[in-house]
Parts: C-alpha cells; sequence; structure tokens
C-alpha cells in the first residue's frame, strides 16, 4: 500500500469527507459538503486545497516545510508524501482545510481555480523545469 493509497482511506473514514472524481480529471479525490479538498495525482503527490485566507496565514510554516509546495496565487498546495510523517502532516492539513473552508469559505460568486497539478506545478513537473 503506497503512502498516498493509505491517506485517502484514512480520509475516506472522515464523516464530512467523501471519495470524489477531481475537476482536473486526474486521479482520485475527498470532498467535504463546501467543495473538493484534496485530488490524489500520484502515489506521492497530492494537492490540498486551502482558502486564500488559510493560505496567507500558514504561509510561512508551510513554505518551511520540504514536503510542501506553495505556489503563490493559488488555493491549493502540493505535498510530496515521502515518508508515513508525510501523511500526518496531510491528514492535520485537511483538518486545517476543513475548518477553513467553513470559517473562511471563498465568495460565493468566485470560482475555484484549477489545482497546481493543472498549473504544472506540482513537485515532479517543476523538479524537471530545474534541469
Amino acid at each position: 500500500m503506497t503512502l498516498a493509497s493509505r491517506a485517502l482511506a484514512q480520509l475516506a473514514t472522515w464523516p464530512d469527507l467523501r471519495q470524489a472524481v477531481p475537476s482536473c480529471g486526474l486521479g482520485q479525490a475527498v470532498r467535504s459538503a463546501q467543495g473538493e479538498i484534496a485530488h490524489f495525482h500520484s502515489e506521492r503527490d497530492v494537492d490540498l486545497r486551502l482558502t486564500d485566507r488559510a493560505v496567507r496565514r500558514f504561509a510561512k510554516d508551510l513554505k518551511g516545510s520540504d514536503a510542501i509546495r506553495v505556489v503563490p496565487g493559488s488555493q491549493w498546495v502540493t505535498l510530496r508524501l515521502d515518508a508515513a510523517s508525510d501523511v500526518d502532516l496531510l491528514l492535520t492539513l485537511v483538518s486545517v482545510a476543513l475548518q477553513a473552508q467553513q470559517t473562511w469559505p471563498d465568495p460565493a460568486d468566485r470560482a475555484v481555480a484549477g489545482c497546481n497539478d493543472q498549473r504544472g506545478a506540482g513537485f515532479v513537473k517543476a523538479d524537471l523545469g530545474g534541469f
């Protein structure tokens, strides 16, 4: 069982989440009543949707982690699952995302932009650009 499949299996048991087809069309997703929370794009990469306000609030902490990629202007952060501790980090951040969607919802008239994978900003794509 990969780290991503383990995380997805755990999240699927949460009462506020359900598995879904990701809007980007790649991989698997989980969503709450307020919208999509996470897209599992590969065995290692997960895009997690936080509100703009939550990303700004936690930006310093998020940018300090080697497991997280913050993309400027995106409501999504990308996590690289390389160790069990990264799964724990993902589960914690999903809790933050759920709370953020309830506490600081995005304006109803503003469409949610595509996840980081759609922006070509995932770990694999971004890392390849450096070679």
